[in-house]
């Protein structure tokens, strides 16, 4: 395993690495045949999945090839995602430090960086059995796990899909197929979106900039959630008044700065939801069965447990962001096709509000309803 460095300070990230590697359960039983046929078919299947992706949604890809798709197992999840939690997380994490000896001083003494890495490393395990696949925006080329020139990475996590096809009872192949399509839209909105990726990072940074939060407190939350992990919240203890870790940080300045972030996250979900869902008749014949299932597993589920680190961890939010955006992009297709909608992709301000999201016919509204040979800036 690669040493990702970060021992000392606020977190251990070797640790959290060790730690969820550790922790991390099995996937399903596969033979080693099965699991090389597998890897196989999902390259294959990312493959196919850019010229649909990109015929449907009619967005021009140039440097989509310099972004690798890469299938891991859930301990090369999490080793992807601790680099690039590492860093987009280092300015807020260089604040803190700074902040040892002021308040929550002692409580930092006596957790460490250490215990800390260890208690990021449960919720990581916890994560990495969850993810099907994810564009990593920001993450950092090392040597086990390859990233475009200016960051990013597609990761399809092979023991999950196999867990949750088995789990729906659906076809292996179409799934795995409709799950890329959904991760390749993903790679598409970066790749043909030059500004998009710097957009992004800017606002998450002025965001972690505000930041005032108490370290002590800060830390509180890991804790929490990983206490819950190992069963550490009272039995009948309601989880109605906590809150999550985003929701910790927040100023004024960062509400509006986490508005745009959710509008923006709303949009880039919704529309990957969309696009799954659009190609998906033409070449997933099970598409219908497969998204009822999948809706009917997003809605139900699991444990008491899982709902309290959805909460905490803001994951509640996230799935609102699934239907919020794909209704927002299906009513503005449908309103003015798809290359009125790819205005959206035309610079940051034309991408919606929080408010347009919930109000498609504001956005289109304001995009296009203005004087005739009226453009955005690019």
């Amino acid at each position: 395993m690669t040493s990702i460095g970060g021992a000392s300070g606020m977190v251990d990230w070797n640790l959290a690495v060790t730690t969820a590697t550790r922790l991390v359960r099995p996937g399903p039983e596969v033979s080693r045949d099965e699991a090389r046929a597998i890897v196989a078919e999902l390259r294959r299947h990312a493959k196919a999945s850019e010229e649909h992706v990109r015929a449907y949604t009619r967005m021009a890809t140039e440097d989509v090839h310099d972004t690798p798709v890469l299938v891991v197992d859930r301990p090369g999840w999490v080793q992807a995602n601790v680099e690039g939690f590492r860093e987009i997380l280092k300015p807020l994490l260089d604040k803190m430090q700074q902040r040892r000896s002021g308040p929550g001083g002692a409580v930092l003494g006596a957790v460490g960086g250490k215990v800390t890495g260890v208690e990021l490393g449960m919720l990581l395990s916890f994560m990495s059995s969850r993810v099907l696949g994810q564009y990593e925006t920001f993450a950092p080329a090392s040597r086990d796990l390859p990233a475009a020139p200016n960051g990013g990475r597609l990761l399809l996590v092979a023991p999950n899909i196999v867990h949750v096809e088995r789990e729906l009872d659906v076809a292996p192949h179409d799934f795995r197929l409709w799950v890329c399509l959904h991760e390749e839209t993903h790679r598409t909105q970066f790749t043909a979106v030059p500004w998009l990726r710097d957009h992004l990072e800017g606002e998450i940074q002025s965001f972690l900039a505000e930041t005032e939060v108490d370290p002590s407190t800060f830390l509180e939350r890991i804790r929490e959630a990983a206490q819950s992990l190992a069963g550490g919240r009272p039995e009948g203890e309601e989880d109605d008044g906590g809150r999550s870790l985003v929701e910790l940080v927040q100023s004024p300045a960062q509400r509006e700065i986490l508005a745009r972030l959710t509008a923006v996250m709303s949009l880039l979900e919704g529309h990957a939801d969309y696009v799954m869902d659009g190609v998906g008749p033409a070449v997933v014949p099970s598409v219908e069965e497969i998204r009822e299932k999948f809706q009917q597993r997003r809605q139900k589920g699991a444990s008491r447990l899982d709902m309290a680190l959805r909460k905490l961890l803001g994951l509640d939010a996230k799935l609102r962001q699934y239907r919020d955006g794909e209704r927002f992009v299906r009513a503005v297709v449908d309103q003015v096709g798809m290359d009125g909608f790819n205005r959206v992709w035309t610079s940051p301000n034309t991408l919606p509000t929080k408010a347009e999201i919930a109000k498609p016919a504001e956005w289109v509204a304001r995009v296009h309803n203005k004087a005739d040979g009226a453009h955005d800036a690019p």
